[in-house]
């Protein structure tokens, strides 16, 4: 199995209910007509591609790539930022693909897609760090937390996921969802302030359709930072409708900014979510880690890198 010439796949196969494993069938077959020799494993519970990942580079392979959603990303990348000198990437075949709209990706892969994959174009992603664990898209603190905190299913619930109840707990936090006190620490200041929700991103999109933080350039060494203060119903519904074409930065209750490193604490344990993968603290050290992975993406495609390399 060790073979430095090789390609590794790591996929999840419970991934966009079982859409991984069609995604699977068509990457055997282009990998055949390729004639390109590579290993392909499955993970088999939570965080098994962060072990995957570190046998597979220790056993000398240079190029190991996910085969699932933003959270299969998330922990393989998270194991592959001890192994600078391996290049990775995504194929996207989950139910969240936001990440993939930073390498430029389709989420549904055509034979054109297949071939712009494989001609291995590369970039330099920035990492974030949220207390110790990794983000490559974005972090969440206050009502799209609590959303994620209420629609979170384990493993074996994935098959029952609802698209109608995922909106009613969107509904629902937006009637009743009550701000909470957030002390920022950042670019040298601090504020304490009234916050409806806090966004940290690599990445612009979140949910498929809300452009959050709709000016993040994914290798410029900065975080993205858009913090809403306290709303009133009217505001949060007109928020909601200008977040999918990123027009919402223009309201008086919304801050936006970039920064390398901040600390955010709260009075009371509260939801946080790292590329929709869910956590619970009161303090929140964040920074950014520049150029932490070499990854592959379509330099043709809506991406989202700066020209440096």
């Amino acid at each position: 199995m060790k073979n430095n010439n090789q390609w590794a796949f790591i996929v999840n196969p419970v991934a966009g209910n079982g859409h991984s494993l069609l995604v699977e069938k068509e990457l055997i077959a282009e990998l055949k007509k390729r004639n390109i020799v590579a290993y392909i494993v499955r993970t088999e519970r939570k965080n098994h591609a962060k072990t995957l990942v570190r046998e597979l580079a220790e056993q000398g392979y240079k190029t190991i790539i996910a085969i699932g959603g933003d959270g299969t990303f998330n922990e393989a990348g998270s194991a592959l930022i001890e192994f600078p000198e391996v290049t990775t990437g995504l194929i996207p075949a989950g139910t969240g693909n936001d990440f993939a709209q930073i390498l430029g990706q389709n989420e549904k892969f055509t034979e054109k897609d297949w071939d712009i994959f494989f001609e291995a174009k590369t970039q330099k992603l920035d990492v974030g760090r949220c207390n110790g664990n990794m983000f490559f898209n974005g972090m969440g603190l206050g009502f799209d937390a609590q959303v994620a905190s209420e629609n979170y299913i384990t493993p074996d619930q994935v098959k029952e996921r609802s698209k109608n109840l995922y909106v009613w707990h969107i509904l629902k936090n937006l009637l009743f969802y009550k701000e909470r006190i957030f002390k920022t620490s950042t670019n040298g200041e601090m504020h304490k302030t009234l916050g409806f929700m806090n966004t940290i991103s690599i990445g612009r999109r979140y949910a498929g359709d809300f452009f959050i933080t709709p000016k993040a350039i994914a290798n410029d060494g900065l975080l993205d930072v858009c913090m809403v203060g306290k709303l009133s119903l009217p505001q949060r519904l007109n928020i909601l409708m200008k977040v999918p074409k990123g027009t919402h930065l223009d309201h008086k209750k919304v801050s936006y900014y970039t920064t390398d490193k901040m600390i955010i604490e709260v009075n009371k344990k509260s939801a946080y979510h790292l590329d929709g993968e869910l956590f619970f603290d009161t303090r929140f050290e964040i920074d950014i880690l520049p150029g932490k992975l070499s990854i592959i993406y379509n330099p043709k495609g809506n991406h989202f890198f700066g020209d440096s390399n």
